[in-house]
């Protein structure tokens, strides 16, 4: 469990998603690749209760080819911010969202792709959904978002952030806007106690202060440097 009410579902070495439990069930945050249903399922049934809603912080395949079989099997709604909203309709990234060749080629292969899924309901900045605050964070994708729970100060940041070995914003050619995602990182919350990536080991307790020392670093250069953070405990 990362946090009360929060469990992390690693769903393949690299990939993370997380189950929220809320007053009327649980929320899936990112709902992976397409084999990851079963293991979500799972774990959803281990926590003991239903999964209510899929919330997605971005409209990309390793977080969203899940979705379609995860609704129709929970009958779950599937909500995703509003501007990633026609990319996850079209069941692909356009050409024109990604800023790197490869990450392009990546889109127009069977990987890059998913089944055409619209969204049930969009969200947007400040909207609180299952108890998760929204925060809109783009530059990865047009409608990346973060989600803070504010009970336990645990942040769910999707791809705003990745912890692949170091603190990153991830390879720069995968982001729509890369400048764009370097300045969303000054959006995050400060005095945070936890927070659970879309790739990579959460970060916790003493851990926090490697991560508020790469933050700051956004608020001077374009694309904060890669720092390893310490130790987990």
């Amino acid at each position: 469990m990362l946090a009360l009410g929060i469990t992390r579902v690693a769903t393949s070495k690299s990939e993370n998603s997380y189950l929220v439990d809320g007053e009327d069930g649980l929320t899936v945050v990112d709902a992976g690749r397409a084999g990851a249903v079963h293991v979500l399922l799972k774990a959803a049934a281990d926590v003991g209760r239903p999964i209510v809603r899929i919330l997605l912080t971005h409209a990309h395949p390793d977080h969203v080819q899940g979705a379609p079989a995860l609704r129709e099997k929970t009958g779950a709604q599937v909500l995703v911010h509003s501007a990633d909203a026609g990319w996850l309709a079209k069941g692909r990234v356009p050409v024109e969202g990604r800023s790197g060749a490869m990450a392009r080629r990546y889109d127009g292969s069977t990987a890059g792709q998913w089944t055409p899924l619209h969204a049930d309901d969009t969200v947007e900045d400040g909207d609180v959904v299952g108890g998760l605050r929204v925060i809109h964070t783009p530059g990865h994708s047009p409608g990346h978002i973060v989600l803070l729970h504010e009970p336990t100060r645990c942040l769910l940041a999707g791809d705003a952030v990745f912890r692949t070995g170091k603190l990153s914003l991830g390879p720069a050619g995968f982001a729509a806007d890369p400048e764009a995602q370097a300045a969303a990182v000054a959006r995050i919350p400060d005095d945070l106690n936890a927070i659970g990536f879309g790739h990579g080991e959460p970060l916790t307790g003493p851990e926090m202060a490697a991560f508020d020392s790469w933050r700051a670093s956004a608020k001077a250069a374009p694309r904060p440097p890669r720092q390893r953070p310490a130790p987990g405990r």
